[in-house]
């Protein structure tokens, strides 16, 4: 599954997602344990947005969760999609995050009056914390992730390696009444700003500057160490280079798995339409038997062959087969 992966690799070359991982959770224990009188600064109180000019709190209310359930959960879920910060690149995962950040903050103000307005539901707080981008995640995760079935249950319930993400998303969602709303603004937040459909990558981004300091501020203190276990991949002049590199294998083993997945699909269908046993192997017919008599001795049985639309281990034939199907 996902989450063990590249469990081997830890966080090694995800600075920014170790530490949104440890900020905020170390934060919303102070908040919640510690400090609790200091709880009400980082409340989502939309209603003081709007009446009260309290426009601050679309900042703090959007940057630390104040229940633990959601802190947990939230986690496993920026722990799970660390992947991306290996695959884009700090700086452009960090503006992903960014983007995802101002944009659903924007739609939730127009989901709010919209309900408002529609259904005459008046919803005035909303859970607090970095949730926006975190729902926003599941877009690059279920457009660029291929599913690789793990197993089955029940011979029907297919379990894949990013059943257990999609598990956790849903405890989320479900761990308060308008948490619905957050996670609907993050995923359109999501969409538009991955397929960049109004340009919203030209504008809303993390500048070469604050990127450059954050890298001197965050990487000596949230970097880990290479993994002595792993064999190095690639052979690129750069550290991005190399990182695409072994983005690229990954894809490939996961492609090729899923090819082995189809082929197995189809002999176990093969298999249904002739029968629990094949009797031909135990009993083959007088046609069979009349040949065999004018041989010198009996020929072993070759296995049915299963034509399917294989890749000759041809990557780009199996990605472009599996982009059909």
């Amino acid at each position: 599954m996902m989450f063990t992966s590249t469990g081997s690799r830890g966080l090694y070359k995800a600075p920014l997602s170790k530490s949104l991982l440890l900020l905020p959770t170390v934060l919303t224990v102070l908040l919640t344990v510690l400090l609790p009188q200091y709880q009400d600064l980082f409340i989502y109180n939309l209603q003081a947005v709007r009446q009260g000019k309290q426009f601050w709190r679309l900042v703090s209310g959007r940057l630390i969760c104040l229940d633990l359930k959601d802190t947990f959960c939230s986690s496993l879920l920026i722990y799970n999609f660390r992947i991306f910060e290996r695959r884009f690149g700090s700086h452009k995962f960090a503006s992903f995050l960014f983007g995802a950040w101002i944009l659903s903050a924007f739609v939730d103000l127009l989901l709010i009056e919209a309900l408002r307005f529609m259904f005459e539901l008046k919803v005035d707080v909303l859970p607090a914390g970095l949730l926006g981008p975190v729902f926003a995640l599941f877009v690059p995760f279920y457009s660029s992730i291929p599913r690789v079935q793990v197993t089955q249950l029940l011979g029907h319930i297919s379990i894949t390696n990013k059943s257990l993400t999609y598990i956790v998303g849903a405890q989320l969602l479900t761990s308060s009444a308008y948490m619905w709303v957050v996670a609907c603004s993050g995923l359109i937040a999501g969409m538009l700003y991955y397929s960049n459909k109004l340009a919203v990558q030209r504008f809303i981004r993390v500048p070469g500057w604050a990127a450059r300091f954050s890298s001197v501020l965050l990487e000596p203190v949230f970097s880990d160490s290479e993994p002595t276990a792993e064999a190095p991949l690639g052979m690129g002049a750069t550290l991005d280079i190399q990182r695409q590199q072994r983005m690229d294998m990954l894809d490939q083993q996961l492609l090729l798995s899923q090819l082995a997945h189809l082929r197995r699909n189809a002999q176990q269908q093969q298999a249904q339409q002739t029968g629990l046993l094949n009797w031909n192997r135990f009993f083959p017919t007088l046609r069979h038997r009349g040949q065999n008599r004018h041989h010198e001795g009996p020929q072993p049985q070759q296995p049915p062959y299963i034509p399917l639309p294989a890749s000759n281990n041809d990557i780009n034939i199996a990605t472009n087969f599996l982009l059909q199907h």
